[in-house]
């Protein structure tokens, strides 16, 4: 047996409800996480991950992934981000 939720108007129009106009929630990591893609160590080593996809990209048998590439970015990111997150929660 299914049960459906009607609501019953009495021929009146529905009324909306008024929300209330909410501010778009910022996640101060991620805001972290942008200033420090923009340093000059991070630049650096998304330009290696970059020329690596691109050489990836072009080859059309290769066992080569750029894991390794991916993993010096992120650990940068991360390096810069830890000292600065911590910052804007206190």
């Amino acid at each position: 047996m299914v049960f459906e939720d009607k609501m019953i108007t009495n021929g009146e129009p529905e009324e909306e409800e008024e929300e209330e106009e909410e501010q778009d929630m910022v996640d101060p990591l991620e805001t972290v996480r942008e200033k420090c893609e923009q340093t000059e160590h991070c630049v650096h080593t998304r330009e290696r991950l970059e020329a690596c996809e691109t050489r990836v990209g072009s080859r059309s048998e290769t066992t080569e992934e750029c894991t390794e590439e991916l993993f010096d970015f992120l650990h940068a990111r991360d390096h810069c981000v830890a000292h600065k997150v911590f910052q804007s929660i206190k």
